[in-house]
């Protein structure tokens, strides 16, 4: 055991906290383009894991202009303080836009980098020690705040410039393993996709030269529906009001946002779990390992395998082939059609595709052969990332229990 490092208040220590613009020039929704010359940041592209660049919206030349606060510069660290407070990212060599502006519910922290290095202060944000002190300090129920008044008395623990970059380079090596492992699974998952573009799009599949196109499809290829080549189902919630439908739950239940927030198709849990009574008492079902998981509501088009028994809520379809060899490929089927499937939702509120909609979604079902031979080459990717997200979850934990030991200072660097 060694001394704790000294501490300072976010008031008191070497950085400026800046607020994003919330003027008349804040950019309304029909400002915002899928490209264009400054990235706008929403709260998905800042997650628990740093920046997330999967939907992104981009102002104008003109309108970055217009707007006074929020602009990043390099090695600034980004806090959201609005919904999910405490989510954190770090605006590095490595981040790929140059141009990026806050919203209104996020700060920026620039840091006096001779005193206080911004790869320690972005460690520090994502310890146990900074959350707790969050938690302490939001206020409002249905949309929790941090303002910076609160931010400011929050402490931070701030050791020698050596010792603060021994504890960043550090805990950023378990990083690094884990952006490693998310590049891989990134790079399989599409390699994937990509092969059953070229054999199932384009007709390039092993053989295809001495194969005939009839009617648009190759020769032998059927056609068919979803309701005939799998068995559709649809999931439920048990009541929030019983606790027994809840408490110490262990049966597998997944809501959209398992698999929104999910990086690969491969889901290794869910957040919540209910009771086999639970269960029971709910339009839930349980879903044999590997069924196809697709959410069907609001957000539509994502997808998620997960290789036990589960149950999902009301927001899913889940798709169970009929033949064991068609997985892969209604799979991938699916994936590639995400947004004719989109467009067959329906609804004011919020966008839902029934199951009858997508029943009568068809398809063209290729020849024994190709389905095996794509069925094993992509069972054996999914494998590959399985595992690869299996260690991510290793490593994350790993870093989680070591953090606020370096940063409480119990653990000599």
């Amino acid at each position: 055991m060694i001394a704790a490092w000294p501490k300072v208040t976010f008031d008191e220590a070497p950085l400026e906290i800046i607020d994003g613009d919330r003027g008349k020039n804040y950019p309304k929704q029909d400002e915002f383009f899928e490209n264009g010359h400054c990235l706008f940041l929403n709260t998905g592209n800042v997650t628990k894991s740093g920046f997330e660049f999967d939907n992104c919206q981009f102002i104008t030349e003109q309108k970055d202009g217009l707007l006074r606060k929020g602009k990043l510069s390099r090695e600034d660290v980004i806090m959201t303080t609005r919904g999910t407070i405490g989510n954190a990212a770090y605006f590095n060599r490595h981040v790929p836009y140059d141009n990026i502006r806050i919203n209104s519910g996020m700060v920026i922290f620039r840091t006096n980098s001779e005193k206080l290095l911004p790869s320690f202060l972005y460690q520090y944000i994502r310890s146990e020690q900074f959350n707790k002190q969050v938690n302490s300090l939001r206020s409002g129920a249905a949309q929790p705040q941090l303002p910076i008044r609160d931010i400011k008395v929050i402490e931070l623990p701030l050791p020698s410039i050596s010792q603060q970059r021994s504890i960043s380079n550090l805990i950023s090596k378990y990083d690094d393993l884990i952006e490693n492992n998310k590049r891989r699974i990134e790079l399989l998952e599409e390699s994937a996709r990509q092969l059953y573009k070229e054999w199932f799009v384009r007709f390039r599949f092993p053989g295809h030269e001495h194969v005939e196109i009839i009617d648009g499809a190759p020769e032998g290829w059927s056609k068919a529906t979803y309701g005939e080549a799998a068995e559709t189902v649809g999931g439920g919630t048990p009541s929030t009001k019983i606790p027994e439908y809840w408490e110490d739950g262990t049966v597998t239940w997944f809501v959209p946002k398992d698999l929104t927030q999910n990086i690969s198709l491969v889901l290794l849990d869910s957040e919540k779990k209910i009771t086999e009574l639970g269960l029971q008492k709910s339009s839930a079902k349980i879903l044999p390992p590997n069924t196809i998981m697709m959410s069907s509501r609001a957000s539509i088009g994502y997808f998620g395998l997960y290789d036990g028994a589960a149950s999902t809520n009301q927001g899913f379809i889940s798709v169970i082939p009929k033949q064991s060899n068609t997985q892969m490929y209604l799979l991938h089927n699916l994936i590639s059609r995400k947004e004719e499937i989109i467009g067959l939702a329906g609804g004011t509120t919020y966008k839902e595709i029934n199951k009858s909609t997508f029943r009568a979604i068809e398809l063209y079902v290729p020849t024994e052969k190709l389905l095996n031979e794509f069925q094993e080459y992509v069972t054996d990717i999914v494998s590959q990332v399985r595992l690869l997200m299996k260690q991510i979850q290793q490593l994350s934990r790993a870093r989680d229990i070591l953090l606020p030991k370096l940063m409480s200072g119990e653990l000599a660097v």
